[in-house]
C-alpha cells in the first residue's frame, strides 16, 4: 500500500534512533545511504536523530551556535563559494532572513579568537550598521566560505532524503525548545531573550531535581521574553519550525513542557534547585503556528514531571508524546511509561540518547528492581531483545528503538550522560557489529506486530 501521503504519525511504524555522527564515518555520506539500505531491508520505516546544528565546544547537539544553520562537519567536502551551482541564488533568497546573521556571526566570532558575542568589541556587540557593513566589507571572502558551507550541506541533506523517501523511510528530527546564549540568534535578536545591558542572562533555563539529577539540570540558556515573541505573532518560531521541515518529515520538540511554563533559575544560581515555574504563552504560540502551517508532524517530548496543563496543551494541538520504557518497572499503576498505560498517540522508546542503553540499564540495577522487570517480562535472557519486544508490540504508533538497544550494547555505548560535560556524544558503531541476520530478523518481528 502507498502511504506515502499518510502521517508518520498514523501509522503503525518502527524505527532507530541514531545520529549521524554515529555511523561509522561520522558524516553523511556513502555510509549513510548504506545505513538507509539497511534500514529498508529490516522493514524499519523511520530514521531519528539529534539535532543537526553547530555544536559548541561540548559537542552537544543540544547547545549550537545557531538554530538554523546546519553542521558542515557532518558533511564530506569543503566548498568555497566558487562551487556554489545556478541554483544558489533561489536558496539564498529563501534563507538569508537567518543566513546572513549566521555568517557575520561566524566570522566576527573567529575574528575575535573565537570570544563569545557578549565579549566583542561594542560596535558588533550592539550591532551598529556601520560597523557590520565595513565587516562585510572586508570579510566578503569569509562570510561567502559560510554561505556555501550551508547550501552543499543542503543539498547533501536533500539528496540523501529524496534516497529515503523512495525507500519509504521518514526522517525524525530534533528542536531544542531553547537556544544558546553564545548563539547567532540570541546575538541577532536580543530583545527576544531576557538579557540585561551587557548582554548578560537575567534568568537561565533548567529544570527542577529529576530522574536524572538529585539537583536539577541548570542548562544555562537564556530565556525567552515571550512578550517581543508574541508582539511579532511569534516570527522567529514559525520562521524556526518551517526551516525545520525543510528537513525533516516529523520533527520533536525537545522538553514540550517548556511550552507551558519554564523553569526559571536566577542567572546568578550554581543549580537549578531554587527556581520557578513560570507560565509562558505556548497556546497562542502553537496556535499560530497551526494558523500559518497547518497541522504539523510534531512530536512532544513530556518526559518528567507532567502537570494536567502540558497535558492539556499536548491534546488540544493533537501532538503525541512520549513513553519509555526503561521508566516503567515501578509500583504505580498510572504510570505513563508501563506498557497497559501506552496509547496510540505516543512515540515509545526501549530508552532515549539520555538513557543508558538497555544493557547497560539493566546491569545497573538492583536485586529487587531486576526482580521487578522479570515480574513483568518473565525471565528472559535477552533483557534489550525483550523490552524491544514489548515495544513493537504497544498500542503506540511509533516505536523507536536506539541501535545500541539492537545490537545489544553496554554502557559504553551510551550517547549522553546528562549533567556531564566531558566524553559525551561520542559513539559510533562499526558494520562489523552488525550481525548479518538482524534486517531478518528485525522484519519479521515488525511483520508479527504489525509494523510494516
Amino acid at each position: 500500500m502507498n502511504t506515502s501521503h499518510i502521517s508518520p504519525l498514523k501509522q503503525r511504524l518502527a524505527g532507530v534512533l541514531l545520529h549521524p555522527s554515529s555511523l561509522p564515518s561520522g558524516k553523511i555520506d556513502q555510509s549513510a545511504y548504506h545505513w538507509l539500505d539497511f534500514m529498508h531491508s529490516a522493514g524499519l520505516r523511520v530514521w531519528q536523530m539529534l539535532p543537526l546544528g553547530v555544536p559548541q565546544a561540548n559537542r552537544s547537539p543540544y547547545q549550537c551556535f545557531s538554530a538554523f544553520a546546519i553542521n558542515p562537519a557532518l558533511f564530506t567536502n569543503a566548498p568555497t563559494f566558487a562551487d556554489v551551482d545556478a541554483n544558489f541564488s533561489a536558496w539564498f533568497e529563501q534563507q538569508r532572513y537567518w543566513l546572513e546573521d549566521y555568517a557575520l556571526f561566524s566570522c566576527l566570532r573567529a575574528q575575535h579568537h573565537n570570544a563569545p558575542w557578549f565579549e566583542w568589541d561594542e560596535e558588533y556587540k550592539q550591532r551598529q550598521p556601520a560597523a557590520l557593513a565595513e565587516f562585510k566589507r572586508q570579510q566578503q571572502v569569509a562570510i561567502e566560505t559560510v554561505f556555501a558551507e550551508q547550501y552543499h550541506a543542503y543539498q547533501q541533506w536533500q539528496q540523501l532524503r529524496d534516497y529515503a523517501q523512495a525507500r519509504g523511510i521518514y526522517l525524525f528530527g530534533d528542536m531544542p525548545i531553547f537556544v544558546a546564549h553564545d548563539s547567532a540568534d540570541v546575538w541577532a535578536h536580543q530583545n527576544c531573550f531576557l538579557l540585561d545591558d551587557n548582554g548578560q542572562p537575567t534568568q537561565v533555563t533548567g529544570v527542577p531535581p529529576d530522574y536524572f539529577s538529585e539537583t536539577g539540570q541548570r542548562w544555562g540558556n537564556p530565556h525567552y521574553h515571550w512578550d517581543m515573541m508574541q508582539a511579532s505573532d511569534f516570527h522567529w518560531w514559525r520562521d524556526r519550525l518551517k526551516n525545520h521541515f525543510q528537513w525533516f518529515d516529523l520533527v520533536r520538540i525537545d522538553h514540550f513542557r517548556g511550552l507551558q511554563a519554564a523553569w526559571m533559575i536566577d542567572a546568578s544560581a550554581e543549580t537549578a534547585i531554587d527556581g520557578y515555574w513560570q507560565t509562558v504563552p505556548g497556546d497562542a504560540l502553537l496556535a499560530s503556528v497551526e494558523k500559518e502551517l497547518g497541522h504539523l508532524p510534531l512530536v512532544a517530548e513530556d518526559l518528567g514531571v507532567i502537570t494536567p496543563e502540558v497535558v492539556a496543551l499536548r491534546k488540544k494541538y493533537h501532538l503525541p508524546g512520549m513513553a519509555v520504557l526503561q521508566f516503567a518497572f515501578d509500583h504505580f499503576a498510572d504510570n505513563p511509561h508501563k506498557p497497559e498505560n501506552i496509547q496510540p498517540d505516543c512515540v515509545v522508546y526501549t530508552g532515549t540518547h539520555d538513557n543508558d542503553t538497555t544493557q547497560g540499564w539493566f546491569e545497573s540495577l538492583s536485586e529487587q528492581e531486576r526482580t521487578q522487570v522479570f515480574n513483568r517480562l518473565g525471565e528472559v535472557d535477552n533483557l534489550p531483545q525483550a523490552l524491544m519486544q514489548t515495544a513493537l508490540a504497544s498500542e503506540a504508533n511509533l516505536a523507536i528503538m536506539p541501535l545500541q538497544d539492537l545490537l545489544g550494547l553496554g554502557s559504553d555505548a551510551r550517547m549522553n550522560i546528562p549533567g556531564i560535560s566531558e566524553d559525551n556524544w561520542q559513539w559510533q558503531f562499526s558494520w562489523d557489529a552488525v550481525p548479518e541476520t538482524l534486517a531478518a530478523t528485525l522484519k519479521q518481528q515488525l511483520i508479527d506486530n504489525r509494523r510494516n
